[in-house]
């Protein structure tokens, strides 16, 4: 976990300079503040108040300034932005990043259960009721599209309304950031049948991509579908890697942009851990076992 910690910080600090500010300079930089977000994530610390009170016992002299409860919750509510600069650099600086295959789902991300809880939520008008056909269940909250590497590299991600259609939020995904596909000719994108849509297939076909789903049962079966089930339990397992030990359903948030920094929290914990797995030559790529102690 210190070696991790230690060479997280230096590449972050090394990447965003110094930039220039107005006025007195944070007593905690924006490199301590991230290192602090993904430690806390790794050692499964939920409660922000917990964390606090958890670092100088455990990570003695680790951050030389630690702000209170209420400060560092609305730092990391505003650093979204910087979260997300942080993924893709990390991301981009791994071999797994030119990885011609690409995986995409979406699970959902519960945010109330009770009925007086979701009425008054400032979530309201973000979340909605959506059916998870996985679980036979239906949940409250929001859903997030991920689009991985077959190791589990989060590409790019997006949180969304539960009634959205699974294709359109792909589809505005790669709109918002159309450099991904003009650096990837001939790139293969997997996906379940949720993503059946002869739109999404022309869509994909003008950019030079290729979708390779599961065929319906009334028609006649893709020539690789054999293959495609172990492919798709590579996004069920970053699914349970995000869930079973990163607690990404049991995030806490209470508005959009508590969610939102929640869960880019867990994005790039994982992506750090990925990250510092192939740089030290790790036999397992996304193993969390030697940071969640």
């Amino acid at each position: 976990m210190n070696t991790l910690l230690t060479t997280l910080y230096v590449k972050i600090d090394d990447h965003l300079g110094r930039p220039p500010r107005i006025g007195r300079p944070p007593r905690l930089t924006d490199a301590e503040l991230v290192t602090l977000a993904v430690a806390q994530v790794l050692l499964g610390v939920r409660s922000e108040a917990r964390w606090l009170r958890f670092v100088p016992r455990h990570l003695p002299g680790a951050f030389r300034y630690l702000p209170q409860q209420a400060g560092y919750n609305k730092r990391l509510r505003t650093a979204v932005p910087l979260l997300k600069r942080v993924i893709r650099m990390l991301a981009v600086d791994t071999d797994l990043w030119a990885d011609d295959v690409w995986v995409v789902d979406s699970t959902p991300i519960e945010c109330a259960r009770s009925r007086p809880t979701v009425k008054r939520s400032n979530l309201a008008g973000w979340a909605h009721y959506g059916y998870c056909s996985s679980h036979s269940r239906f949940f409250w909250g929001l859903r997030l599209h991920l689009v991985c590497t077959p190791a589990g590299l989060p590409i790019t991600w997006a949180l969304a309304d539960p009634k959205l259609d699974e294709r359109q939020v792909l589809m505005a995904v790669l709109d918002h950031d159309p450099q991904l596909l003009a650096q990837r000719p001939g790139l293969l994108i997997v996906a379940d049948k949720g993503y059946v849509s002869a739109e999404l297939d022309r869509y994909l076909a003008e950019r030079d991509v290729r979708l390779l789903r599961p065929s319906y049962r009334n028609r006649a079966p893709h020539p690789a579908q054999h293959l495609l089930k172990p492919i798709r339990q590579l996004i069920e397992s970053v699914n349970d890697t995000l869930k079973g030990q990163l607690d990404l359903e049991l995030h806490g948030g209470r508005s959009i942009d508590g969610v939102t920094a929640r869960i880019a929290q867990r994005i790039l914990a994982m992506t750090c851990a990925i990250w510092h797995n192939r740089a030290t030559g790790q036999p397992t790529t996304r193993s969390l076992i030697a940071y969640d102690h």
